[in-house]
């Protein structure tokens, strides 16, 4: 666990997540995020009901219950209820991960099954929220890290088709001119202009390459629009729930919770990465925010289940906007929810968006995956690629490309285990999760100790950090370093008015575990809502405003610790520090 100190305040951050842009801004932002977003909700389902061989009057169902269903979390994921919900811009929409178990359990149960999967799979999701904590060292940046460099690799067919997705009789150069046009604007806007204009270079590229593709090649069909009606509402052809569980239900349910945990580590990846580009002043990854989104994004689920609809994810494109754009308002979040819901009554509309030519998308998803890839990168590096987590996520990687375009003995990939196989996401996320817990259980030996969180129980903390250092035979050098963090820790901990447990007595599980001549602690406890990490970042600020009572426990923290990193989870704080033989002092690993 390497440090690295915090970057530089971003100046290209218009509208944090707690501004409120103007009117103009928020609408036109939300119907940006909202063009985008509209066709892959409304297709995933359109694609998973024809080739399950459904009715038109499900199909329509279906396709009106994603809408609405993306929109309410889209919106709950912006705003947050309770603990529900990220606080941050991530777009709700239908995943495509879900299409060939889904298409599998209509043809063998009907919608009604399929309805029961989804709901199973959606509790899955609230249990990883609720105990996130305790799959801390499987549920890390570097998962999340590999699984967002991963999804450019997965989208890349879907590129591909639609890249070559025009009229049999168009010209050769319509997909290319199209494309080219779409992708010179988008990115032409943003490097040669800034301000007002920067916000609407994703609006500008797409009306480039619809004009293009309309009045020169004529590849913009729109008839389907011109028939559609402005306002309606599908045929009431709600599937019900199955709950007989079948044999055919049993045999699913192990690849409807596979792909879950799947989405649930895109769902981390895109949680953390959105934190990441929403302030100019670098923080620390609030766990509890990932625990939120994972909940909004399991009451999609149970929602789509009980509405008979395709479940839904976060779509990483909500991180390439916001930094296409600079504006991480929540507002835009709640804005683009109620675009969805409105849409929802509006088929002509949602027929317009659906029909945009396939070239113009393709060309803008070439930009928003440039940047997904971009952000999976910093948040490897940010969280310090040593030599195991390079082997790791090297691994990983080259395993996923080789699964997603079937370079690994394809003869053997075939049914149920080549769909599963066949996407590199799940893949490289299974392999980076296997090996990293392999490497948890590889490492050096662990001595715990449980005890109250107070001042008095020091002497106790004290003496269990003695006996760690004399049992690993280290000097007196390292036992002097290590008395000094655990005094420091608690000091930092025991001091303030940090909330009790629901028995009025405050807990501290203190785990000690070697790696060379180094030692790792965690401090597990409930705490204060301060997040350390944020304020040794502002001990290095002129205008800081640090209480002095807090202020010297934490430079010598900072001055004994290699590296320090403080998760916040609800109801429990983790604090990990790292101490080496030969200190490196005030290096502070954010994560």
């Amino acid at each position: 666990m390497s440090g690295s100190g915090p970057a530089e305040t971003r100046q290209d951050v218009r509208y944090q997540p707690d501004d409120r842009p103007p009117l103009p801004i928020t609408v036109g932002l939300g119907l940006q995020y909202a063009m985008l977003c509209i066709a892959s909700i409304v297709l995933t389902p359109m694609i998973m009901i024809t080739l399950a061989g459904g009715s038109d009057e499900y199909l329509s169902w279906a396709v009106f219950a994603a809408l609405v269903i993306s929109g309410l979390t889209t919106a709950i994921q912006a705003r947050k209820l309770g603990r529900i919900g990220a606080g941050y811009i991530l777009v709700m929409g239908s995943t495509s991960a879900f299409l060939a178990v889904s298409v599998t359990a209509i043809e063998r149960g009907g919608p009604g099954m399929l309805a029961t999967l989804i709901i199973a799979a959606a509790l899955v999701q609230f249990v990883l929220a609720a105990r996130m904590a305790l799959l801390r060292k499987v549920f890390t940046p570097t998962v999340a890290g590999t699984v967002l460099i991963l999804i450019p690799i997965t989208l890349t067919p879907l590129i591909l088709r639609k890249l070559a997705e025009v009229p049999a009789d168009a010209s050769p150069l319509a997909g290319p001119v199209t494309a080219g046009v779409t992708l010179l604007v988008t990115l032409l806007v943003p490097l040669r202009f800034s301000g007002v204009l920067r916000l609407w270079a994703p609006a500008l590229g797409i009306v480039a390459g619809c004009l293009v593709a309309a009045l020169g090649f004529g590849i913009y069909d729109m008839t389907t629009v011109a028939e559609a009606a402005w306002i309606g509402l599908p045929d009431l052809a709600y599937p019900g729930i199955d709950l007989s569980f079948r044999p055919e239900f049993w045999a699913l349910l192990p690849s409807f919770i596979m792909v879950t945990l799947v989405g649930a580590m895109d769902t981390l990846g895109d949680a953390i990465a959105i934190q990441r580009v929403s302030w100019r002043k670098p923080r620390a990854i609030d766990f509890r925010s990932i625990q939120g989104a994972i909940g909004a994004d399991g009451v999609g689920n149970l929602l789509s289940g009980l509405a008979g609809t395709v479940p839904n994810t976060t779509y990483g494109m909500s991180i390439a906007v916001a930094e296409l754009t600079g504006v991480a308002a929540r507002r835009i979040g709640i804005c683009v929810g109620a675009v969805f819901i409105v849409l929802a009554f509006l088929p002509k509309f949602v027929t317009l968006i659906v029909a945009i030519p396939g070239p113009v998308v393709a060309a803008y998803y070439v930009i928003l995956v440039a940047l997904i890839f971009v952000f999976g990168m910093k948040i490897l590096l940010s969280e310090g690629l040593d030599y195991r987590k390079s082997l790791v996520v090297g691994v990983a990687f080259w395993l996923g490309i080789a699964f997603q375009f079937g370079w690994i003995y394809p003869e053997y990939l075939q049914g149920a285990w080549g769909e599963l196989l066949g996407n590199g996401m799940t893949v490289g996320g299974l392999t980076v999760i296997l090996l990293t817990v392999f490497g948890e259980i590889g490492g050096g030996g662990r001595s715990r100790l449980k005890t109250r969180l107070t001042a008095a129980t020091w002497p106790e903390v004290d003496a269990f950090l003695t006996r760690f250092a004399a049992r690993k035979r280290w000097g007196e050098e390292m036992e002097t370093r290590l008395r000094a963090v655990g005094e420091e820790t608690m000091q930092i901990l025991t001091s303030g008015d940090a909330e009790e447990t629901a028995d009025g007595e405050r807990r501290l599980l203190l785990i000690a575990r070697s790696d060379g001549n180094a030692a790792d602690l965690e401090f597990i406890a409930t705490t204060d809502a301060t997040n350390i990490e944020d304020q040794l970042a502002m001990l290095s600020e002129a205008t800081a405003s640090v209480p002095v009572e807090t202020e010297t426990p934490l430079r010598l923290l900072r001055h004994y610790a290699s590296s320090i990193r403080h998760q916040q989870y609800h109801d429990i704080d983790i604090l990990t520090i790292r101490v080496d033989a030969v200190g490196r002092a005030g290096q502070v690993g954010w994560d």
